[in-house]
Protein backbone atom coordinates (compact mmCIF):
# COMPACT_ATOMS: atom_id res chain seq x y z
CA UNK A 1 0.00 0.00 0.00
CA UNK A 2 2.02 2.95 -1.26
CA UNK A 3 0.25 5.68 0.71
CA UNK A 4 1.99 8.68 2.21
CA UNK A 5 1.26 11.51 4.64
CA UNK A 6 2.86 14.89 4.02
CA UNK A 7 4.15 16.98 6.91
CA UNK A 8 3.43 20.68 6.32
CA UNK A 9 3.61 23.88 8.33
CA UNK A 10 4.97 27.40 8.39
CA UNK A 11 8.77 27.73 8.55
CA UNK A 12 10.35 27.09 11.98
CA UNK A 13 7.40 25.31 13.62
CA UNK A 14 9.36 22.09 14.18
CA UNK A 15 8.47 20.21 10.99
CA UNK A 16 11.94 19.02 10.04
CA UNK A 17 12.86 18.30 13.66
CA UNK A 18 9.82 16.02 13.84
CA UNK A 19 10.67 14.44 10.51
CA UNK A 20 14.18 13.70 11.79
CA UNK A 21 12.60 11.80 14.65
CA UNK A 22 10.25 9.93 12.34
CA UNK A 23 12.86 8.61 9.98
CA UNK A 24 16.22 9.34 11.63
CA UNK A 25 16.99 10.70 8.17
CA UNK A 26 18.67 13.86 9.43
CA UNK A 27 16.75 16.38 7.32
CA UNK A 28 18.46 19.70 7.95
CA UNK A 29 16.71 21.64 10.75
CA UNK A 30 18.18 25.12 10.63
CA UNK A 31 16.73 28.27 12.15
CA UNK A 32 15.68 29.92 8.90
CA UNK A 33 12.93 29.39 6.31
CA UNK A 34 13.32 27.07 3.32
CA UNK A 35 16.06 24.82 4.72
CA UNK A 36 14.07 21.86 3.39
CA UNK A 37 13.82 22.70 -0.30
CA UNK A 38 13.25 19.22 -1.72
CA UNK A 39 10.74 16.96 0.00
CA UNK A 40 12.35 14.32 2.15
CA UNK A 41 10.65 10.96 2.12
CA UNK A 42 11.04 8.46 4.91
CA UNK A 43 9.62 5.05 5.73
CA UNK A 44 8.67 4.30 9.33
CA UNK A 45 7.47 1.11 11.01
CA UNK A 46 3.90 1.14 12.27
CA UNK A 47 3.98 0.33 16.01
CA UNK A 48 1.68 -2.60 16.80
CA UNK A 49 1.79 -4.56 20.05
CA UNK A 50 -0.16 -7.38 18.39
CA UNK A 51 2.80 -8.21 16.16
CA UNK A 52 5.02 -8.80 19.19
CA UNK A 53 2.39 -11.01 20.81
CA UNK A 54 2.01 -13.11 17.65
CA UNK A 55 5.80 -13.47 17.49
CA UNK A 56 5.84 -14.82 21.06
CA UNK A 57 3.03 -17.21 20.17
CA UNK A 58 4.39 -18.57 16.87
CA UNK A 59 8.19 -18.16 17.43
CA UNK A 60 8.96 -17.53 13.72
CA UNK A 61 12.37 -17.21 12.09
CA UNK A 62 11.65 -13.54 11.42
CA UNK A 63 9.09 -10.83 12.16
CA UNK A 64 8.23 -8.12 9.64
CA UNK A 65 6.20 -5.03 10.68
CA UNK A 66 4.18 -3.03 8.22
CA UNK A 67 5.46 0.40 7.22
CA UNK A 68 4.15 3.85 6.42
CA UNK A 69 5.60 6.72 4.40
CA UNK A 70 6.00 10.34 5.48
CA UNK A 71 7.07 13.23 3.26
CA UNK A 72 8.60 16.35 4.80
CA UNK A 73 7.45 19.33 2.71
CA UNK A 74 9.25 22.65 3.04
CA UNK A 75 7.63 25.53 4.96
CA UNK A 76 4.68 27.26 3.33
CA UNK A 77 4.35 31.03 3.67
CA UNK A 78 1.53 33.48 3.03
CA UNK A 79 1.21 33.97 -0.72
CA UNK A 80 2.40 30.44 -1.55
CA UNK A 81 -0.58 29.94 -3.86
CA UNK A 82 0.74 32.91 -5.88
CA UNK A 83 4.30 31.57 -5.86
CA UNK A 84 5.59 33.40 -2.76
CA UNK A 85 8.59 31.77 -1.11
CA UNK A 86 8.90 28.46 -2.91
CA UNK A 87 5.12 28.18 -3.05
CA UNK A 88 4.36 26.50 -6.34
CA UNK A 89 6.93 23.80 -5.78
CA UNK A 90 5.68 23.08 -2.25
CA UNK A 91 2.05 22.94 -3.33
CA UNK A 92 2.88 20.46 -6.09
CA UNK A 93 4.56 18.22 -3.51
CA UNK A 94 1.43 18.32 -1.33
CA UNK A 95 -0.64 17.18 -4.32
CA UNK A 96 1.36 13.96 -4.35
CA UNK A 97 0.51 12.91 -0.76
CA UNK A 98 -2.67 11.17 0.45
CA UNK A 99 -3.10 12.95 3.80
CA UNK A 100 -1.74 16.11 5.42
CA UNK A 101 -0.18 16.37 8.88
CA UNK A 102 -0.01 20.08 9.73
CA UNK A 103 2.56 20.89 12.42
CA UNK A 104 1.53 23.90 14.52
CA UNK A 105 3.85 25.74 16.89
CA UNK A 106 2.40 25.77 20.41
CA UNK A 107 5.41 27.01 22.39
CA UNK A 108 7.23 30.27 23.07
CA UNK A 109 10.98 30.46 22.46
CA UNK A 110 12.67 33.79 21.78
CA UNK A 111 15.66 31.95 20.27
CA UNK A 112 13.53 30.48 17.46
CA UNK A 113 12.25 33.04 14.99
CA UNK A 114 8.57 32.93 14.07
CA UNK A 115 7.96 33.84 10.46
CA UNK A 116 5.19 36.34 11.40
CA UNK A 117 6.96 37.66 14.50
CA UNK A 118 4.54 36.18 17.07
CA UNK A 119 3.23 32.77 18.15
CA UNK A 120 -0.45 32.36 17.25
CA UNK A 121 -1.39 28.79 16.27
CA UNK A 122 -4.79 29.67 14.78
CA UNK A 123 -3.30 32.41 12.60
CA UNK A 124 -0.68 29.89 11.43
CA UNK A 125 -3.30 27.26 10.62
CA UNK A 126 -5.47 29.77 8.77
CA UNK A 127 -2.51 30.99 6.67
CA UNK A 128 -1.77 27.46 5.49
CA UNK A 129 -5.39 26.41 5.02
CA UNK A 130 -6.18 29.56 3.05
CA UNK A 131 -3.17 29.05 0.76
CA UNK A 132 -4.35 25.52 0.03
CA UNK A 133 -7.90 26.77 -0.63
CA UNK A 134 -6.65 29.54 -2.95
CA UNK A 135 -4.56 27.03 -4.92
CA UNK A 136 -7.60 24.74 -5.25
CA UNK A 137 -9.81 27.67 -6.27
CA UNK A 138 -7.45 28.48 -9.11
CA UNK A 139 -7.59 24.85 -10.31
CA UNK A 140 -11.39 24.73 -10.09
CA UNK A 141 -11.81 28.09 -11.88
CA UNK A 142 -9.66 26.94 -14.80
CA UNK A 143 -11.52 23.63 -15.01
CA UNK A 144 -14.93 25.27 -14.70
CA UNK A 145 -14.24 27.61 -17.63
CA UNK A 146 -13.58 24.62 -19.91
CA UNK A 147 -16.33 22.39 -18.52
CA UNK A 148 -19.03 25.12 -18.73
CA UNK A 149 -18.34 25.59 -22.45
CA UNK A 150 -18.68 21.85 -23.04
CA UNK A 151 -21.83 21.66 -20.89
CA UNK A 152 -23.51 24.30 -23.09
CA UNK A 153 -22.81 21.99 -26.03
CA UNK A 154 -24.71 19.26 -24.14
CA UNK A 155 -21.62 17.15 -23.42
CA UNK A 156 -22.91 14.57 -20.89
CA UNK A 157 -19.76 14.30 -18.76
CA UNK A 158 -19.40 18.08 -18.56
CA UNK A 159 -23.05 18.51 -17.64
CA UNK A 160 -22.51 16.13 -14.71
CA UNK A 161 -19.24 17.75 -13.62
CA UNK A 162 -20.25 21.41 -13.83
CA UNK A 163 -22.56 21.47 -10.73
CA UNK A 164 -19.89 19.68 -8.69
CA UNK A 165 -17.30 22.30 -9.60
CA UNK A 166 -19.78 25.08 -8.75
CA UNK A 167 -20.34 23.51 -5.30
CA UNK A 168 -16.59 23.43 -4.69
CA UNK A 169 -16.12 27.01 -5.91
CA UNK A 170 -18.81 28.24 -3.49
CA UNK A 171 -17.07 26.47 -0.61
CA UNK A 172 -13.71 28.02 -1.50
CA UNK A 173 -15.28 31.49 -1.72
CA UNK A 174 -16.42 30.96 1.87
CA UNK A 175 -12.88 29.81 2.86
CA UNK A 176 -14.08 26.23 3.35
CA UNK A 177 -11.96 23.22 2.22
CA UNK A 178 -13.16 20.74 -0.40
CA UNK A 179 -13.45 18.02 2.26
CA UNK A 180 -16.26 20.05 3.88
CA UNK A 181 -18.40 19.69 0.73
CA UNK A 182 -20.82 16.76 0.74
CA UNK A 183 -20.13 14.75 -2.41
CA UNK A 184 -21.71 11.50 -3.55
CA UNK A 185 -19.26 8.72 -4.59
CA UNK A 186 -20.13 9.51 -8.22
CA UNK A 187 -19.47 13.24 -7.76
CA UNK A 188 -16.16 12.49 -6.03
CA UNK A 189 -15.05 10.35 -8.99
CA UNK A 190 -15.72 13.27 -11.34
CA UNK A 191 -13.21 15.54 -9.57
CA UNK A 192 -10.79 12.90 -8.21
CA UNK A 193 -8.31 13.48 -11.04
CA UNK A 194 -7.89 17.14 -10.04
CA UNK A 195 -5.93 16.09 -6.93
CA UNK A 196 -7.35 18.96 -4.88
CA UNK A 197 -5.22 19.87 -1.87
CA UNK A 198 -8.11 20.55 0.50
CA UNK A 199 -9.94 17.30 -0.18
CA UNK A 200 -7.15 15.41 1.57
CA UNK A 201 -7.79 14.46 5.22
CA UNK A 202 -6.01 16.71 7.75
CA UNK A 203 -4.34 15.93 11.07
CA UNK A 204 -3.09 18.76 13.31
CA UNK A 205 0.15 18.16 15.21
CA UNK A 206 0.57 20.56 18.14
CA UNK A 207 4.30 20.95 18.84
CA UNK A 208 4.93 21.93 22.48
CA UNK A 209 8.05 22.58 24.58
CA UNK A 210 9.85 19.95 26.65
CA UNK A 211 8.49 21.48 29.87
CA UNK A 212 4.87 21.24 28.74
CA UNK A 213 4.63 17.80 27.11
CA UNK A 214 3.44 16.03 30.29
CA UNK A 215 0.76 18.67 30.94
CA UNK A 216 -0.34 19.54 27.42
CA UNK A 217 -3.97 19.93 28.50
CA UNK A 218 -3.04 23.11 30.34
CA UNK A 219 -1.31 24.60 27.28
CA UNK A 220 -3.56 27.42 26.04
CA UNK A 221 -2.22 27.16 22.49
CA UNK A 222 -3.01 23.42 22.34
CA UNK A 223 -6.57 24.00 23.55
CA UNK A 224 -7.22 26.63 20.87
CA UNK A 225 -5.96 24.20 18.21
CA UNK A 226 -8.29 21.49 19.54
CA UNK A 227 -11.25 23.87 19.38
CA UNK A 228 -10.37 24.84 15.82
CA UNK A 229 -9.92 21.21 14.75
CA UNK A 230 -13.46 20.34 15.90
CA UNK A 231 -14.83 22.61 13.17
CA UNK A 232 -12.73 20.71 10.63
CA UNK A 233 -13.69 17.29 12.08
CA UNK A 234 -9.95 16.77 12.43
CA UNK A 235 -7.87 15.04 15.07
CA UNK A 236 -5.14 16.74 17.11
CA UNK A 237 -2.11 15.02 18.57
CA UNK A 238 0.43 16.68 20.86
CA UNK A 239 4.17 16.13 20.46
CA UNK A 240 7.41 17.71 21.52
CA UNK A 241 9.45 17.42 18.32
CA UNK A 242 12.71 18.11 20.19
CA UNK A 243 12.12 15.24 22.64
CA UNK A 244 11.07 12.92 19.80
CA UNK A 245 14.31 13.67 17.96
CA UNK A 246 16.33 12.90 21.10
CA UNK A 247 14.40 9.66 21.69
CA UNK A 248 15.03 8.52 18.12
CA UNK A 249 18.64 7.86 19.15
CA UNK A 250 17.70 5.61 22.09
CA UNK A 251 17.08 1.87 22.15
CA UNK A 252 13.66 0.55 23.23
CA UNK A 253 14.57 0.07 26.90
CA UNK A 254 16.08 3.56 27.21
CA UNK A 255 13.05 5.01 25.41
CA UNK A 256 10.64 3.40 27.89
CA UNK A 257 12.62 4.78 30.82
CA UNK A 258 12.72 8.24 29.24
CA UNK A 259 8.94 8.24 28.69
CA UNK A 260 8.40 7.12 32.28
CA UNK A 261 10.54 10.01 33.54
CA UNK A 262 8.48 12.43 31.44
CA UNK A 263 5.22 10.94 32.71
CA UNK A 264 4.07 9.90 29.22
CA UNK A 265 2.62 6.52 28.25
CA UNK A 266 3.23 6.68 24.50
CA UNK A 267 5.65 8.69 22.42
CA UNK A 268 4.28 11.46 20.21
CA UNK A 269 5.89 9.70 17.26
CA UNK A 270 3.91 6.50 17.84
CA UNK A 271 0.74 8.56 18.23
CA UNK A 272 1.48 10.38 14.98
CA UNK A 273 2.09 7.20 12.99
CA UNK A 274 -1.08 5.56 14.31
CA UNK A 275 -3.17 8.70 13.74
CA UNK A 276 -1.90 9.15 10.16
CA UNK A 277 -2.53 5.45 9.48
CA UNK A 278 -6.09 5.78 10.80
CA UNK A 279 -6.62 9.06 8.89
CA UNK A 280 -6.16 7.22 5.61
CA UNK A 281 -8.61 4.47 6.55
CA UNK A 282 -5.85 1.90 6.81
CA UNK A 283 -5.86 -1.28 8.90
CA UNK A 284 -3.60 -4.29 9.45
CA UNK A 285 -3.99 -8.01 8.90
CA UNK A 286 -1.37 -10.62 9.76
CA UNK A 287 0.15 -13.76 8.32
CA UNK A 288 1.72 -16.04 10.92
CA UNK A 289 3.86 -19.10 10.26
CA UNK A 290 7.14 -20.57 11.48
CA UNK A 291 9.03 -18.91 8.62
CA UNK A 292 7.60 -15.45 9.21
CA UNK A 293 5.09 -13.42 11.19
CA UNK A 294 4.20 -10.36 9.19
CA UNK A 295 1.87 -7.34 9.32
CA UNK A 296 0.21 -6.17 6.09
CA UNK A 297 -1.48 -2.82 5.45
CA UNK A 298 -4.84 -2.74 3.70
CA UNK A 299 -7.64 -0.22 3.19
CA UNK A 300 -10.70 -0.80 5.35
CA UNK A 301 -13.47 -2.33 3.27
CA UNK A 302 -11.18 -4.47 1.09
CA UNK A 303 -12.26 -8.05 0.38
CA UNK A 304 -10.16 -11.15 0.97
CA UNK A 305 -8.89 -11.57 -2.65
CA UNK A 306 -7.74 -7.92 -2.76
CA UNK A 307 -5.90 -8.36 0.53
CA UNK A 308 -4.31 -11.55 -0.80
CA UNK A 309 -3.16 -9.53 -3.83
CA UNK A 310 -1.18 -7.23 -1.52
CA UNK A 311 1.15 -10.18 -0.87
CA UNK A 312 1.30 -11.25 -4.53
CA UNK A 313 -0.90 -10.72 -7.58
CA UNK A 314 -1.04 -14.52 -8.09
CA UNK A 315 -2.73 -14.83 -4.68
CA UNK A 316 -5.56 -12.60 -5.88
CA UNK A 317 -5.80 -14.11 -9.36
CA UNK A 318 -6.03 -17.68 -8.11
CA UNK A 319 -7.81 -17.00 -4.80
CA UNK A 320 -9.78 -19.98 -3.46
CA UNK A 321 -10.40 -19.15 0.20
CA UNK A 322 -8.80 -17.65 3.30
CA UNK A 323 -8.35 -19.46 6.57
CA UNK A 324 -9.09 -16.67 9.03
CA UNK A 325 -8.97 -16.20 12.78
CA UNK A 326 -9.44 -12.97 14.74
CA UNK A 327 -6.30 -11.85 16.61
CA UNK A 328 -8.02 -11.92 20.03
CA UNK A 329 -9.43 -15.41 19.43
CA UNK A 330 -6.00 -16.73 18.45
CA UNK A 331 -4.25 -15.19 21.45
CA UNK A 332 -6.94 -16.47 23.83
CA UNK A 333 -6.64 -19.97 22.34
CA UNK A 334 -2.86 -19.92 22.74
CA UNK A 335 -1.99 -21.48 19.36
CA UNK A 336 -3.37 -21.96 15.85
CA UNK A 337 -4.01 -25.63 16.57
CA UNK A 338 -6.00 -24.81 19.71
CA UNK A 339 -7.92 -22.08 17.82
CA UNK A 340 -8.90 -24.64 15.13
CA UNK A 341 -10.01 -27.15 17.77
CA UNK A 342 -12.14 -24.46 19.41
CA UNK A 343 -13.80 -23.69 16.05
CA UNK A 344 -12.36 -20.17 15.91
CA UNK A 345 -10.69 -20.57 12.49
CA UNK A 346 -13.13 -19.77 9.67
CA UNK A 347 -13.02 -20.46 5.94
CA UNK A 348 -13.81 -17.18 4.20
CA UNK A 349 -14.58 -16.72 0.51
CA UNK A 350 -14.27 -14.01 -2.13
CA UNK A 351 -16.90 -11.70 -0.61
CA UNK A 352 -15.39 -11.62 2.88
CA UNK A 353 -14.50 -8.10 4.05
CA UNK A 354 -11.21 -8.34 5.93
CA UNK A 355 -11.18 -6.96 9.47
CA UNK A 356 -8.36 -5.20 11.32
CA UNK A 357 -6.40 -7.82 13.26
CA UNK A 358 -7.39 -10.83 11.14
CA UNK A 359 -4.72 -13.53 11.00
CA UNK A 360 -4.99 -15.11 7.56
CA UNK A 361 -3.70 -17.99 5.47
CA UNK A 362 -4.61 -17.69 1.78
CA UNK A 363 -5.31 -20.73 -0.38
CA UNK A 364 -4.90 -20.12 -4.11
CA UNK A 365 -4.37 -21.97 -7.38
CA UNK A 366 -2.80 -20.45 -10.47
Amino acid sequence: MALTAGIVGLPNVGKSTLFNAITKAGAEAANYPFCTIDPNVGIVEVPDERLQKLTELVVPKKTVPTAFEFTDIAGIVEGASKGEGLGNKFLSHIREVDAICQVVRCFNDENITHVSGKVNPIDDIEVINLELILADMESVDKRLTRVSKMAKQKDKDSMAEEPVLIKLKEAFENEKPARSVELTPEEFQLIKGMHLLTIKPMLYVANVSEDEIAEADSNEYVNTVREFAKQDNAEVIVVCAKIEEEMAELDEEEKEMFLEELGIKESGLDQLIKAAYHLLGLATYFTAGVQEVRAWTFRKGMKAPQCAGIIHTDFERGFIRAETVAYDALVNAGSMTAAKEAGKVRLEGKEYIVQDGDVMLFRFNV
